[in-house]
């Protein structure tokens, strides 16, 4: 048997090629009564009938189909950012081809090169550097993008959250626990949210009356937990910080290791803090005081706006809500713990 076409399926169900097209065709919802959609789709079932989408892409120009990018899949910030993305854009009819740049600039235009090819009518970005070619060109072109989470130099939307906010509750909890001296775990340069993140740590601090030194900030490369052990190693080993705040829950995970490298208790010695309220933070040990993000939100918002640029409507950028969960990470200060060097 030679390879299915809408033929069979119309065929098999009784009714006009065209008809069964349409019945099939996600971007045609309503057009055909719902006893023939579904007499159809049994039929395409039962044949196994699969729809080329590159085929159908190319007579409609429509391919309902959004390129998603996220900087690593390991890190478990994204699957509720992706959940989120992933349900709004089949409530739309239309589906997220999803991939990861690694972190990696030359595999980000790569990918963005694929989703060309595979006609995507927008874009959901949350890899973006702040000045990112590949980025710039496709806005240039008129494509709807939107950025997650980070801020580019382009004029796309952006989905964001209210960083300054939580940072600022999570370095009043600190000090209202007496510590003046809080070190931050600053993230990769280049991106936007390590610079938001970093000054809304430097803002908050000052409004406290305490003016951050040098040495309490120290930059991991990566936002991982590999980063966040070196980093955070280093910072402890001045010996002059009570707490850190981290630039995020990763970065968080490896002060765990840090601290348990060098005999010291989390918060007895040392107070932590993470940003994103990533799944498991809770179940650590102790459990990770952090700023909470709903990321589910967060995809869902995105796709909610570029579904809106696709369909040619305006749209703003969004900064979502953050509030500060505290457990067991943070406690009050030990001045006879780290003595300044």
């Amino acid at each position: 048997m030679g390879r299915l076409t809408i033929k069979d399926v119309a065929r098999a169900a009784g009714v006009h090629p065209a008809t069964a097209s349409r019945a099939l065709n996600p971007l045609l919802p309503g057009r055909i009564s719902r006893e023939t959609t579904e007499r159809v789709a049994r039929a395409a079932a039962e044949l196994g009938y699969v729809a080329d989408p590159v085929g159908r892409s190319l007579r409609t120009q429509r391919s309902a189909t959004v390129g998603v990018l996220v900087p690593d899949l390991l890190n478990p910030f994204y699957p509720p950012v992706l959940r989120g993305v992933q349900n709004e854009l089949r409530e739309n009819g239309f589906e997220g081809l999803i991939a990861s740049t690694d972190n990696d600039p030359g595999r980000e235009a790569v990918l963005l090169d694929v989703f060309r090819a595979r006609r995507c009518e927008g874009y959901l970005i949350a890899s973006a550097t702040q000045r990112d070619d590949a980025i710039s060109a496709l806005v240039a072109e008129g494509v709807p993008v939107v950025l997650i989470n980070r801020v580019a130099d382009v004029a796309a939307p952006v989905v964001t959250s209210d960083d300054a906010e939580g940072i600022g509750q999570a370095v009043r909890h600190l000090t209202g626990l007496g510590h003046s001296r809080i070190g931050h775990l600053t993230g990769p340069a280049g991106i936007s949210v390590t610079g938001a993140r970093e000054t809304a740590y430097r803002d908050a601090l000052r409004r406290a009356g305490i003016e951050p030194a040098r040495s309490w900030i120290v930059r991991a490369r990566q936002y991982t937990a590999a980063a966040g052990e070196r980093a955070g190693g280093t910072l402890l080993d001045r010996g002059e910080v009570t707490a850190i705040l981290a630039g995020n829950d990763m970065l968080a995970v490896g002060c765990y290791a840090a601290l348990a490298a060098r005999g010291l208790r989390c918060p007895e010695d040392v107070s932590l803090v993470g940003v994103n309220n990533m799944p498991l933070a809770e179940w650590l040990r102790p459990p990770l005081t952090t700023v909470a993000i709903d990321q589910e939100e967060l995809g869902a918002r995105a796709a909610r706006l570029v579904l809106a640029r696709i369909a040619g409507s305006p749209v703003a950028d969004v900064a979502l809500p953050t509030r500060l969960i505290v457990r067991g990470s943070t406690g009050p200060v030990r001045p006879a713990a780290h003595p300044p060097a």
